[in-house]
């Protein structure tokens, strides 16, 4: 995969809707204290241990079930324990397809997991947010509804590459 892509030309400002659409989460502390934009943006912020995956996770498979929306997950700096645990728990929960289970294919997966693990090169765990954004531009491009999370964007800070 190549870098991000562009919008196609004429797609400007000016023909983006100034009407803001909430994204019903279904989970209704979210939809009632937060509730979230469509196409805004949303920093979940905590400590270890406190959620925020969990959440993540919460997330993807509503939308997954609820709307036929598909979710991209970039793992920055995951350990490799944890990229396992959410793979096949995106198999258990019936948001992805297991492809041991389907002749090897992944066909009908409602969510695209791209994981930058901790023992690899910083250029290459930084690389993995990008990767992750052009995978969401494809979906967008196709006129899917799209979630793009990228977990613990601390690597990404610029005293840490």
């Amino acid at each position: 995969l190549g870098p991000p892509r562009h919008p196609p030309a004429g797609s400007g400002i000016i023909e983006q809707s100034t009407e803001a659409q909430i994204l019903v989460t279904g989970i209704k502390v979210v939809d009632l204290l937060a509730p979230y934009a469509k196409g805004g943006k949303i920093g979940l912020f905590g400590g270890a241990g406190v959620g925020k995956t969990v959440l993540i996770m919460e997330l993807i498979n509503n939308v997954a079930k609820a709307h036929g929306g598909y979710s991209v997950f970039a793992g920055v700096g995951e350990r490799t324990r944890e990229g396992n645990d959410l793979y096949h728990e995106m198999i258990e929960s019936k948001v992805n397809v297991d492809p041991h289970e389907n002749n090897g294919s992944a066909a009908g997966s409602k969510c695209a997991l791209v994981y930058g693990q901790m023992n690899e090169p910083p250029g290459a765990r930084a690389r993995v947010a990008l990767t992750g954004l052009t995978i969401a531009e494809d979906f967008r491009d196709k006129g899917q509804d799209v979630l793009f999370f990228v977990d613990n964007i601390f690597p990404l800070h610029p005293g840490r590459l």
